[in-house]
């Protein structure tokens, strides 16, 4: 499953997100992976502190339960102060529908 969202980070804090994500703490990649991510991007646009983050995931419900993780609450107490964030810390997101997708048949 592909799923893609956006968040903000405050522009000034840009470079500071980056390199708190270079590289994430590993406790809290193996708990991604533990939870079927199979791959995961965040895309900054620098000018307006926009992230947009795309992931492949097992199924919606592990992506989910990674919040639930001590790990992941505790990444997001670290991130808060950088980002616009909801009442439980978590980062403030908005969620995209594909809308188009195309992908290499491996057969070829």
């Amino acid at each position: 499953m592909r799923i893609a969202f956006r968040m903000t980070v405050a522009p000034e804090h840009a470079a500071e997100y980056e390199t708190r994500h270079r590289p994430i703490w590993p406790e809290l990649e193996q708990t991604l992976l533990a939870h079927g991510v199979r791959t995961y991007s965040i895309f900054l646009e620098r000018a307006t502190g926009d992230l947009f983050a795309y992931a492949e995931v097992d199924s919606l419900s592990a992506w989910e339960a990674v919040a639930e993780t001590e790990v992941c609450r505790r990444w997001w107490r670290y991130m808060a102060p950088l980002m616009t964030v909801n009442d439980d810390l978590s980062p403030t997101t908005r969620a995209l529908d594909e809308v188009f997708h195309i992908e290499a048949d491996p057969a070829r």
